[in-house]
């Protein structure tokens, strides 16, 4: 048993929901209308952009995405690229240009939309006059917080002029195409993005919208590469919904029980963060908590990363733990947050770079 193993696994379950792959199929699987602008918006922006352009070269192209993510967006593209998961100053702009892109459109005109996640942070316009220090506050509390991606769109939909179909509610022309990488439960357009990608509810044009990519495909791929490679499959489960408290210890006695073989779960935990947190993200902290559930194990090794290659406001995407991770000098760096300062010292992070999609997170384990 080997990183790499798990490594290889967890990017056989990346290419198949990466954000040109998955457009690329869902273009040929159902054509749209040549499209009078493009606009692809979230962290698989540049990705999603790369294949419709390959289809529709002559179409304007805006691309909103997050910092060091815009590398690689066709030539001739317009690129913002913004803060995330705290919105910023290029957030405004990013939000004021999908507007007046949008609203611009003439009639009989047809609007190309690929959303992913991240979008919720990466363009916005207040609609009830927040300023910038406002939005950055209501943004952190609510990442602090806990609260879950359902609760955190509904708070930030009520405060926008850009989600909640309020960014199409402002199209003049004829019909929109909304091609999605859905990085919520449940896959509703609605919640990717907060709603930046949705129709109004009674929209004046024709809407037609798909979801290309999900959790549930990129955990098929892993089951399916860990087949081809012999590797019995144990577990596949959307079970990652809840605290990572709570969520650790679950998983740690379904793992501890488990025959040999793979075990993939997806989802996206929720962390309630202390005053002053330290450095990591969710999934640091929760490969970190897994890795005390599984201490003194052999034979058994845990991947825990999200998909989109960034585990929260880090450069890295996860960890990599097993049986000797594990020392009580951890406690200290979970109770004040600061899971990834320990796991970069034991050589356990996982840094993918931004791998163009966006589909929630995994933990793959690898049990002999």
């Amino acid at each position: 048993m080997h990183t790499t193993d798990l490594e290889a696994l967890f990017w056989a379950g990346v290419a198949a929901v990466r954000g040109d792959r998955a457009v690329a199929a869902a273009l040929t699987a159902r054509p749209c209308p040549p499209p009078d602008q493009i606009v692809a918006v979230g962290k698989a922006a540049t990705a999603m952009a790369r294949a419709a352009h390959a289809a529709f070269p002559e179409a304007p192209l805006l691309v909103v995405t997050k910092y060091h993510h815009g590398q690689g967006a066709p030539e001739g593209a317009e690129v913002i690229e913004a803060a995330h998961p705290v919105p910023d100053e290029n957030s405004l702009a990013a939000g004021a240009r999908l507007l007046e892109a949008v609203s611009g459109m003439a009639a009989g005109s047809h609007l190309l939309m690929l959303v992913s996640g991240g979008a919720s942070a990466l363009a916005e316009a207040s609609l009830d006059g927040l300023d910038l220090a406002g939005l950055k506050a209501r943004a952190q509390e609510m990442l602090a917080s806990g609260a879950d991606i359902h609760a955190m769109n509904a708070a930030r939909t009520a405060v926008s002029r850009v989600k909640g179909g309020k960014l199409l509610g402002q199209f003049q022309g004829t019909s929109v195409t909304t091609l999605a990488i859905s990085d919520v439960e449940g896959d509703s357009l609605a919640v990717i993005g907060s709603g930046i990608g949705d129709a109004p509810a009674i929209p004046a044009f024709g809407f037609d919208a798909r979801i290309v990519a999900s959790n549930a495909i990129a955990r098929a791929a892993v089951v399916a590469a860990a087949k081809q490679t012999g590797l019995p499959v144990g577990t596949n489960d959307e079970a990652l919904y809840d605290d990572i408290a709570a969520l650790a210890p679950r998983i740690g006695a379904a793992l501890r029980s488990a025959g040999p073989g793979v075990h993939v779960f997806g989802g996206e935990p929720t962390v309630i963060l202390p005053p002053n947190p330290g450095e990591g993200g969710r999934n640091q902290a929760l490969a970190l908590m897994l890795a005390q559930e599984i201490k003194g194990m052999s034979g058994l090794r845990l991947l825990v990363a999200g998909t989109d290659g960034t585990d929260g406001p880090t450069d890295a995407a996860g960890a990599l733990v097993d049986g000797t991770t594990w020392d009580d000098t951890a406690i200290d760096a979970l109770d004040h947050a600061d899971a990834g300062t320990w796991l970069n010292a034991k050589g356990a992070l996982l840094k993918t770079g931004p791998t163009g999609t966006n589909v929630m997170d995994l933990v793959i384990a690898l049990k002999d």
